[in-house]
C-alpha cells in the first residue's frame, strides 16, 4: 500500500452497523454499568449523572499525581520543546483511540475512558529506561519487581485508596501494550481475589506480568489502543527531537508509515475483524505488519545510541543514589527528610478521606520510595536530585528550543 494510504471499512460491514444500529443492537459482550465490582460496594453507587465507571474516570482525574503526566517522558526526555509527546497526551490519544474503537463495536465507553486515563497514573520519571532502573533497585534490594502497570494500580487501590471498580484496575494492570497479539479474548468473571493474586505474582515472578489478560472487552480494546496511539507518535517525536532524519522511510505493507494512516489503518482493521465477535482481533497481515514497524521502531529509535546512552550513564546512576538515600531516611524514620515531607504526609493525607487510620509509613520501606520515585515527573527527580546531591558530578544538559 501506499505510505500515506487510508483504509475504509468494507461496504457490506458499514451497512451491517448502520442496520444493527437502526433495530437498536446491543453487544451483548459489552460491560455493563450495573455489574460494577468494588471493594467497598455500599459506597460509589451509580446514578443518571455520575454512572459506574464515569466515577472511576473522575476519581483518576482529580488525583494529585494525575497533574504529574504532563511533565512525564513518553520517549524523549532531555529536550526543551513542547511538541515532544509527555505521558499527559499519550493517555489521552490511547482515551480517543479506544473509544474510537469502542463505539462502533457497541462497548461501554466510560470504562475505556477509566482504564486509559489510569493506565500509565503509576509510571516512572524517563520512561521505559526510568521502570526499568526502578525495577532492578527494588529486586535487588527486596526481591520485588517494579512493573508500571502495576504500580498503576496501586496508585488507586492502595495508595490513594479510592475504591476504583474492579473492572478498571484490571483493565490496567493488564493493558501492557508491549505484548500484541493478534486476538484478544475477555477472560470474563475475575474476583478481587484473583486480581490481587495477580498483582502479588507480578512483583515475585519477571514472568508474570507478560501472563496478564483483560477481563472485559474494553480492557481489550484500551490495551491494543496502547500501542496505537504510541507507534506512529513516537515516528514523530523522533523527527522532531533529530534521532532520525526527516527523509527516514519507514517500511510497511499495510498499516502505514506514519501517524494518521497508522492510527486509521489500525482501527479500520480492528473493527473489521471484531464486529459481533466475541473477542478483538486484528487480521493476520495486519499483525505482522504491526510487529515489524514495533521492531522497527525499536532499531531505529528506542535503542538508537543518542536515546540511550545518556539514560544510561547518568540517569541510572542519579536513580541509584536517589534510592539509597530516601531508603536511608526512611529506614531512621527521619521524619524531617524529603520522604517524609513531600510523599509520605501526602498520601496519608489523603488515605484520611477514605479509611480511620492511615498506616502508609509502616509499610515496606522499599515499596514506599519505589511509590516516591516512580510518583515523580521528570523535572521533579532531577530537583530533588539536585537537592539532595548538590556536589554531584551527575548533570543533564537539556537539548534547547533553539538547537
Amino acid at each position: 500500500m501506499k505510505s500515506n494510504q487510508y483504509n475504509n471499512l468494507s461496504q457490506e460491514l458499514q451497512e451491517q452497523i448502520l442496520d444493527d444500529r437502526k433495530a437498536g443492537w446491543i453487544n451483548p459482550i459489552r460491560t455493563r454499568d450495573e455489574d460494577v465490582v468494588r471493594r467497598r460496594p455500599s459506597h460509589d453507587k451509580s446514578n443518571l449523572w455520575r454512572p459506574a465507571y464515569v466515577r472511576d474516570a473522575e476519581k483518576i482525574l482529580h488525583l494529585p499525581f494525575y497533574n504529574r503526566y504532563a511533565d512525564k517522558t513518553q520517549v524523549f526526555s532531555f529536550y526543551h520543546n513542547d511538541d515532544i509527546t509527555r505521558r499527559g497526551l499519550h493517555v489521552q490519544l490511547v482515551s480517543r483511540i479506544a473509544r474510537n474503537i469502542g463505539a462502533v463495536l457497541g462497548l461501554n465507553l466510560d470504562l475505556i475512558e477509566a482504564i486509559a486515563l489510569g493506565h500509565d497514573i503509576g509510571h516512572t520519571p524517563f520512561g521505559h529506561a526510568g521502570e526499568r532502573f526502578l525495577d532492578e533497585l527494588l529486586f535487588d534490594h527486596a526481591g520485588l519487581h517494579f512493573n508500571h502497570n502495576i504500580q498503576s494500580a496501586r496508585v488507586l487501590d492502595v495508595l490513594f485508596a479510592r475504591n476504583v471498580s474492579l473492572q478498571t484496575l484490571d483493565g490496567i494492570i493488564s493493558h501492557n501494550g508491549e505484548l500484541p497479539q493478534t486476538c484478544y479474548r475477555p477472560t470474563n468473571n475475575k474476583s478481587f481475589a484473583v486480581f490481587d493474586q495477580s498483582v502479588q505474582a507480578c512483583y515475585k515472578d519477571g514472568e508474570a506480568n507478560d501472563k496478564l489478560t483483560p477481563a472485559t472487552p474494553e480492557g481489550c480494546v484500551m490495551r491494543i489502543s496502547d500501542i496505537i496511539a504510541y507507534l506512529g507518535k513516537d515516528r514523530q517525536d523522533a523527527e522532531i527531537a533529530r534521532i532520525i532524519p526527516s527523509d527516514y522511510r519507514f517500511h510497511s505493507k499495510y498499516i502505514g508509515e506514519s501517524n494518521a494512516p497508522i492510527i486509521n489503518n489500525l482501527i479500520v482493521d480492528i473493527i473489521e475483524n471484531s464486529y459481533r465477535k466475541d473477542y478483538i482481533a486484528m487480521s493476520p497481515e495486519v499483525y505482522q505488519d504491526l510487529m515489524d514497524a514495533k521492531d522497527e521502531n525499536s532499531s531505529v529509535i528506542y535503542q538508537a545510541p543518542k536515546v540511550k546512552e545518556k539514560y544510561d550513564s547518568t540517569i541510572k546512576p542519579m536513580f541509584e543514589d536517589v534510592y539509597e538515600r530516601l531508603l536511608g531516611d526512611l529506614k531512621a524514620g527521619n521524619e524531617d527528610s524529603l520522604i517524609y515531607r513531600h510523599h509520605i504526609r501526602l498520601v496519608e493525607k489523603n488515605q484520611k478521606h477514605y479509611m480511620p487510620t492511615p498506616q502508609y509509613r509502616h509499610e515496606n520501606p522499599d515499596l514506599i520510595v519505589a511509590d516516591y520515585i516512580a510518583s515523580m515527573t521528570d523535572d521533579y527527580f532531577l530537583a530533588l536530585y539536585e537537592k539532595l546531591f548538590p556536589e554531584s558530578r551527575h548533570k543533564i544538559e537539556f537539548h534547547s528550543y533553539f538547537d
